[in-house]
């Protein structure tokens, strides 16, 4: 009988999802708990690799038994959850029909790059700190145009990969700015202020000790209160879905975007670079902690 996996796993600790020697994979930490506790051995196919750091939220993976589970699907979820590593969460478990496989069954994926504009501890880990002075978001959206469609992708494919085809069809590719939940729980309501200029938030005079006093507050309360903006879109996600993808194609192509973004390029050379481009005529591969593989669909 076959079993889908819903997971997410932080990929820091990781060298990508694949198994590999000396190395620490989120396969083989699922493979290894699985066995332990079935008391067999469990292999675990998924429903495709991730590089490096990159994360991943509703991933999907499956696995085979001969018969069906020694306790029930929700025991399992509890007692696997228990055993991973604090980086994985195991959501559901189901029983699928065994002609549905992971990774060939899946007709369309998703990802999301987040970037900052500005230092700020609270997203780092999950975020890349893009300090280019200016970046034309309406430009990079423009270039994005040029990804959708069926074509060749090698010039944004790490060299040295096993793929039969680096031919994809990508559905949907966009850039949009977000607010950061610490951002939005943590401004206030009134007299938010660009964190751009680092202006202080007004004072407000209410209460009987601002009627009594007749002062303002302290220059030291004050700059205790500057707070960031919610508004002023430093932070960005780029999304791209499509049926494949290739090794290092999602990182490769945020780097291409950035360029055009700064005004290295037009819009038109991400066309370029499809029709007769290779690897090393793209811009250089973001890091991978801010690459999260969102969503799979069968």
């Amino acid at each position: 009988m076959r079993y889908f996996l819903c997971l997410s796993y932080d990929g820091s600790a990781f060298c990508g999802w694949q198994v590999q020697p000396n190395a620490p994979s989120v396969q083989a930490s699922l493979e290894g708990t699985l066995s332990r506790l079935l008391n067999r051995p469990v292999a675990v196919t998924g429903a495709g690799r991730t590089d490096t750091a990159v994360n991943a939220v509703n991933y999907v993976a499956h696995f085979d038994l001969d018969g069906e589970l020694p306790f029930g699907q929700s025991d399992l979820c509890y007692k696997l959850n228990a055993m991973l590593p604090r980086s994985i969460v195991v959501h559901s478990v189901a029983p699928v029909p065994e002609d549905l496989h992971a990774r060939f069954s899946a007709r369309r994926r998703e990802y999301t790059y987040f970037i900052h504009r500005q230092k700020d501890p609270f997203v780092a880990a999950y975020s890349w700190q893009c300090g280019y002075p200016e970046l034309d978001f309406d430009a990079m959206n423009r270039a994005c145009q040029y990804l959708l469609g069926t074509h060749d992708f090698s010039c944004f494919e790490k060299t040295g990969g096993d793929n039969k085809t680096s031919i994809c069809t990508v559905f949907d590719a966009f850039w949009a700015p977000y607010t950061p939940s610490h951002i939005q729980i943590m401004s206030p309501e009134e007299g938010t202020v660009s964190q751009i200029h680092g202006h202080p938030r007004p004072c407000k005079r209410e209460g009987p000790a601002a009627a009594g006093s007749g002062r303002g507050r302290s220059e030291a309360e004050a700059i205790c209160e500057i707070v960031p903006s919610a508004g002023a879109e430093e932070y960005w996600y780029f999304r791209i879905a499509a049926d494949r993808f290739l090794r290092n194609m999602v990182r490769a192509t945020v780097g291409s975007l950035i360029e055009i973004g700064r005004g290295k390029h037009r819009p038109e050379w991400i066309a370029e670079l499809i029709e007769s481009g290779s690897r090393s005529d793209a811009g250089e591969s973001v890091p991978g902690n801010a690459l999260f593989l969102n969503k799979v669909l069968y």
